[in-house]
Formats: structure tokens, sequence, C-alpha cells
């Protein structure tokens, strides 16, 4: 029984670290785009799929998510289609579409809460800032608007963490987790 017990700690031990590791890896994907990423462009464009992009000096604040994401090998545009073709009757019909578009889908914020919410973890939205943890997804309502960012590592002298984000002129790591009312909280890393 203690040799179970102890495999059991071990495996535990092992898969909390394989997160941390995905965390990371994560984080450092979205920080990368600081610098690169310098306007807000939130134009509609035919891109490629899978694996499609508008060019990387530019975007929205749900491209730093996409980009972050395809930055540990998973691609985030043909998962949200594949799962909208799955699953079209549960998300969003805001936009007046009639079937998913995989030029833009991936792109809207309420499009990556349904699926995060669907394949990842919805987490709470409390004002406690130990219970973001680097790599968790978090959204907001900016005056009306559906926001989206990516916790990072680093953290204020008050312990909030800070946040990379587009809201407006390129990727940013700020700190504003708090900033702005919280709609959505979520902890999505699949095995790659």
């Amino acid at each position: 029984m203690r040799h179970v017990t102890v495999l059991l700690a071990i495996l535990l031990l092992a898969a909390f670290d394989a997160h941390a590791d995905s965390a990371s890896d994560l984080v450092r994907a979205a920080r990368a785009q600081v610098g690169v990423t310098l306007r807000y462009d939130p134009a509609y464009r035919t891109i490629g799929y899978p694996n499609g992009d508008v060019p990387l000096d530019r975007g929205v604040c749900t491209d730093v998510v996409v980009r972050a994401y395809r930055g540990i090998g998973i691609d985030l545009q043909a998962r949200v289609h594949e799962d909208m073709l799955a699953a079209w009757k549960v998300y969003p019909k805001i936009w007046g579409l009639k079937a998913p578009d995989a030029n833009i889908d991936h792109r809207r914020v309420q499009n990556l809460t349904t699926f995060f919410a669907r394949h990842g973890q919805t987490l709470p939205t409390g004002d406690d800032p130990h219970g973001y943890r680097a790599g968790d997804i978090v959204t907001w309502n900016v005056d009306g608007l559906a926001h989206i960012g990516i916790v990072a590592e680093r953290r204020t002298r008050a312990g909030v963490p800070f946040i990379v984000h587009n809201i407006g002129a390129g990727a940013r790591m700020e700190d504003v987790l708090f900033a702005y009312p919280i709609t959505g909280h979520y902890r999505w890393l699949p095995k790659r």
C-alpha cells in the first residue's frame, strides 16, 4: 500500500510539473509577441487554414492568445473551427454567421471563451490574485467590449499577476488583471 501511495504522489507531481512547463512555455510564447505585434488591427482578413494568421506586426487581443498557443504547438484556429463544426449550436451567433468561418472564428473572444469552457477548466473570477496562475486565460468587459489575455508569471509587489494582451497598442505585458470587470477565467493546457 505504501508503494502505491508513493507512486501516486510521484505521478501527481509529474502531472503538476508537466502543467507548469506547459504554462511557462505558453507565457513565454505570449511574451515573445511584445515588441513584435505593434498595432491593434481588427480588420477581417482571409487567412490560410490550418495555422493561418494575420501579419505578426498587427492583431487583436485574441491573436495574442492564438499565437501563444501556436508557440507551444497548438493550433487554436483549427481546434476552434473543428469544435464549431461539431457543436455549432453552443457557439454565440452574435455576428449573424450561418456557419463557421475559419478566417475569423478563433479571433473572437466569445468563441474562445466557449471553446475554453467546453474543453478546459472554468475557474472562479474572484479578486484574490493568488487564484490566477501563469498560463491562465482571463476575459474582461472593457466598456462593453469583450477582451482576453494571458496571465504572466511576473507579479506586482502586491502579488497581482501581470497580463499579456493587446488592448489597442500592440502586445504588452501590463498590470491590468483587476483594471476591468472580469467575465471569465479559464485554464486549458492539453497534451501536445
